[in-house]
């Protein structure tokens, strides 16, 4: 039961994090690997605003939000709008998302040094309790319920609202989306406006579960991330939600049960598995070729 809910609530920040990454990929069939310097930047702000404003982590949290969402909209209009008349704008943008993630990572360095940073002792109640015989923290107990409020609140957005509307159909033919009077270029802006902010979000969360900051935090789980929206399905939400809380769960398994040095081998050889069994992933669509 212990690494049952280990693995939840690691697998929660990983399924956040993930399903930014994939709300682009899936609405605009862009790949921003620009993402994982948001999550590194997102965390040095979130230890900026507590450690050095005073700030409560209830009231940092949203400002992380917002900052995130902030860096979404720097994304899209340096890395990717100038971009977007290319032949080739899916791998321009691919690049010039990675050149702006260096440049971020690059300000960060400037700003902070190379050194490890930590949130103050005092920032999080630490408050822990035991469910069905398991040890289990508030702050655990916190990342999961924000990760969940934001991922439902995302899939609500996404199924029921106008801005949604908007997102499904130019996932599905933004040609088409333009000549029925859908503003395409701002639910561009504000599909990489959310998903950067749930990827500070995801940062945030993820350096108070560790208590650790590093420059190099975001390319640590660029590749988690990047296997998670693949096994999940391309482009699916819930595939990326239950992606992430699978790799979370088999790395803290194989941590247990084998060891630390296992825990990528097992976790990327469980999803490899299961792309053998479905290609196209656990909520994929098989495309069919027409000839």
């Amino acid at each position: 039961m212990q690494q049952l809910l280990n693995g939840l609530f690691i697998g929660s920040i990983y399924a956040l994090f993930a399903i930014g990454f994939t709300l682009v990929f899936g609405v605009l069939d862009r790949l921003n690997l620009a993402h994982p310097a948001v999550f590194a930047v997102s965390a040095f702000v979130g230890i900026e605003l507590v450690e050095v404003a005073g700030l409560s982590i209830w009231l940092a949290l949203p400002i992380i939000f917002v900052v995130g969402g902030i860096l979404g909209i720097i994304i899209e209009r340096v890395a990717f709008r100038p971009l977007k008349n290319r032949p080739d704008a899916h791998f321009a943008g691919l690049i010039s998302s990675i050149a702006l993630a260096g440049m971020f990572i690059a300000l960060l360095q400037w700003r902070y040094g190379p050194n490890t940073r930590r949130f103050p002792a005092d920032s999080f109640p630490s408050t822990s309790f035991t469910v069905f015989g398991a040890h289990v923290t508030l702050l655990q107990v916190a990342i999961l319920v924000i990760s969940i409020v934001l991922m439902v609140a995302l899939t609500l957005l996404v199924a029921k609202s106008r801005l949604g509307r908007g997102m499904r159909a130019i996932a599905e033919n933004p040609t088409a989306a333009r000549v029925l009077g859908i503003n395409v270029d701002r639910v561009t802006v504000t599909t990489f406006a959310i998903s950067s902010a749930l990827g500070a979000v995801a940062g945030a969360l993820f350096a108070m579960n560790v208590n650790s900051a590093q420059l190099g935090m975001g390319t640590a789980i660029e590749l988690k991330g990047l296997a998670v929206i693949i096994v999940g399905g391309m482009g699916s939400l819930p595939g990326a939600l239950v992606g992430g809380l699978l790799l979370g769960l088999a790395e803290v398994f194989a941590v247990a049960n084998i060891g630390s040095s296992w825990r990528d081998l097992i976790a990327f050889g469980l999803l490899f598995l299961i792309l053998l069994v479905r290609p196209q992933g656990l909520f994929g669509a098989r495309k069919v070729r027409e000839v």
